[in-house]
């Protein structure tokens, strides 16, 4: 909101520097003898000459992101701190000998001001990067908190997946929970969908939402409006964000989870929970399992441990809907789950 005050503000500054221009124009060549006609014309010309270069403006600092600005931003800062120091040491140095021919000044004032230029141009194309990290690493290690970090942001798709409000009813997940108002706009556009089963996933992560916020659960919920204007993905805001308030991101999103881990973020994800949660099943280990469809191959078949994890048995599609003592093979971990490969050991009882 701040922001588009500001530009308000800058368009109408603009409009009436331009008026201002126009008049003064106008002034100047009254003075010179000229006869100006329609001279509320002219002034709504140099209004609209304004606005023109007010939009040029706000539509060029569109285009500049936060990358270019981290990259030229210390370049920019190392010349002119150059050029200024060149300049003053010049005068000072010319302070000396007040009765310097004034072409003599100026060579020594050009000299030295190019000399210092050169190095400020020199270091600001090849080193900023350098001073920039460190700059960012003092800043990152001054503000380090000396207790563990306790703000996590909300991703649409742990509202929509659920179980956070368990984890947090359990206490394994403390803090404040911080919910950007554009996760939370696009939970509510995901609930007002055309389509059925994403209509239902919305109203569930808005249920979920709701429900973290009441005093049973030991996490306070925060709806924060912090929209960074440079990106328009939201896991780039998130990341974004992550950095500004130091905080931890909470997803079940594995794209989002890559992304933030090459960023420096911490990332909770829920599904690396779920599987760290899950029961260590080793080769040779004889386990019972319910087979209840058929696998891919011609005798395979499938079942699932009461955690969700899916069993492949060869050699028992001939018993399906029934319950059978497996031997264990070999496990397989993906990035979706952990899936257990097993042969026929015998029926259970």
């Amino acid at each position: 909101m701040t922001v588009k005050i500001i530009r308000i503000i800058f368009v109408i500054a603009c409009i009436i520097m331009g008026v201002t221009w126009a008049r003064l124009i106008i002034g100047n060549m009254e003075e010179a003898g000229r006869i100006i006609e329609y001279r509320m014309v002219w002034m709504l010309l140099g209004g609209a000459a304004g606005a023109v270069i007010s939009v040029a403006v706000l539509t060029m600092l569109f285009f500049v992101t936060q990358e270019m600005y981290e990259r030229v931003a210390p370049s920019v800062v190392a010349i002119v701190i150059a050029i200024i120091a060149g300049y003053s040491i010049s005068r000072y140095f010319l302070f000396w000998f007040p009765d310097l021919e004034v072409t003599y000044q100026v060579f020594i004032s050009v000299t030295v001001v190019l000399l210092f230029g050169y190095i400020g141009i020199y270091l600001g194309l090849t080193r900023a990067s350098n001073w920039e990290a460190l700059v960012s690493a003092v800043r990152h290690r001054a503000v380090q908190p000396t207790t563990p970090v306790s703000l996590k942001l909300v991703d649409t798709s742990v509202l929509i997946d659920g179980r956070i409000a368990d984890i947090c009813l359990s206490g394994f997940v403390e803090g404040t929970l911080l919910i950007p108002r554009f996760v939370l706009k696009e939970l509510q556009n995901i609930a007002d969908s055309a389509d059925i089963v994403r209509r239902a996933k919305g109203r569930r992560g808005l249920d979920i939402l709701k429900a973290l916020q009441e005093s049973a659960y030991p996490v306070g919920v925060s709806i924060i409006e912090d929209n960074p204007v440079n990106s328009r993905e939201v896991d780039e805001k998130l990341v974004i964000l992550a950095k500004l308030h130091n905080a931890r991101i909470l997803t079940t999103d594995f794209n989002l989870n890559k992304v933030a881990q090459i960023e420096g973020v911490t990332v909770l994800n829920i599904n690396d929970l779920a599987n760290a949660l899950k029961p260590a099943v080793l080769p040779d280990e004889i386990m019972e399992v319910k087979l209840i469809k058929e696998g891919k191959e011609a005798t395979q078949a499938v079942g699932y441990l009461d955690d969700g994890t899916m069993v492949v048995v060869d050699n028992g599609r001939s018993y399906l809907g029934r319950n059978v003592q497996v031997l264990v093979t070999s496990v397989l971990q993906t990035s979706a789950g952990r899936m257990i490969f097993a042969r026929f050991n015998n029926l259970a009882k």
